[in-house]
C-alpha cells in the first residue's frame, strides 16, 4: 500500500562516549529521560514513534507541521532547557511517498533521505529537506543552506539547518508547551480572563489551554 507521509530520525550524539566515561546505568538513565520527553512531546503534537533505534528513534505523521514542531520543540528543550543532561541530539526530516508493509514499517527512498540527513547533521543540528521546509512554523527559522552528499544517491541533495526562531524582542512562553514566543513568531494568539494576551505555536496548544478548567479572576 502506497501512502504519503513525513519521517524523521533523531539520534542522542555522544552516547557511546557517555556509556565509557559515566557507565552503563548513567546511559540508561540519559536514554530514559529522553524517550520521556519525547514520547511526551509525541503524544502533544500527534506525532506517532515507528521504532526505538537504539540511542535513536524513528517518527512518522501524516502531515509535516506537527512533525517539524516535535523536532524544534524537542532540538529547544535539550539543547538550550537542558531536559536530558550531558548529550545533544541530531535528526533528519523528509516527506514523500513510501509503501506501508505489513502495516507497520515503510519502506522508500524518503525514509532512506531522513535517516541519511540525521546521519551527517552536527550534534544538535536538524537537517529537513527542501520538501518540508513549507511547513515550517512562524517561530522556526533557517539557520543555514547546504548540499550534502548522501550515500546511495548519486547527486548533493539540498538540506536547511533549522531551529527554533532568534528575536531581539522579550518572548513570552507558550503555557503549554513553554516555547519562546513573540506576536510575529507566535502561530495562534488568544486572551485570557483579564484580557491578557497569550501566544501559542500551534492550534492543538491553543486547544488545549482554551479546554482547561477556567481560573477565576482572584485565582
Amino acid at each position: 500500500m502506497r501512502v504519503h507521509r513525513s519521517f524523521a530520525f533523531v539520534d542522542v550524539s555522544g552516547f557511546t562516549a557517555l556509556t565509557e566515561l559515566e557507565g552503563d546505568e548513567r546511559a540508561v538513565d540519559v536514554l530514559t529521560a529522553f524517550r520521556a520527553l519525547l514520547r511526551d512531546i509525541c503524544s502533544r503534537r500527534g506525532v506517532r514513534i515507528v521504532k526505538w533505534l537504539g540511542d535513536g528513534v524513528m517518527l512518522v505523521c501524516v502531515d509535516t507541521r506537527p512533525l517539524l514542531e516535535t523536532i524544534l520543540e524537542l532540538h529547544y528543550v535539550v539543547g538550550e532547557v537542558g531536559a536530558v543532561e550531558t548529550v545533544s541530539i541530531r535528526s533528519g526530516l523528509t516527506e514523500g511517498d513510501v509503501i506501508l508493509m505489513e502495516g507497520d514499517d515503510y519502506v522508500g527512498h524518503c525514509v532512506n533521505v531522513a535517516s541519511r540527513l540525521c546521519d551527517l547533521a552536527a550534534a544538535g543540528e536538524a537537517l529537513a529537506a527542501p520538501a518540508v521546509m513549507g511547513d515550517l512554523p512562524n517561530w522556526g527559522e533557517v539557520l543555514s543552506e547546504t548540499h550534502v552528499t548522501l550515500r546511495g544517491v548519486e547527486k548533493p541533495v539540498p538540506a536547511s539547518s533549522i531551529r527554533i526562531a532568534r528575536s531581539d524582542t522579550e518572548a513570552a512562553h507558550d503555557p503549554i508547551c513553554g516555547l519562546p514566543l513573540t506576536e510575529d513568531t507566535a502561530q495562534e494568539i488568544a486572551h485570557d480572563v483579564r484580557g491578557s494576551m497569550v501566544l501559542f505555536c500551534s492550534p492543538g496548544c491553543v486547544d488545549t489551554w482554551r479546554r482547561r478548567p477556567a481560573r477565576s479572576l482572584s485565582g
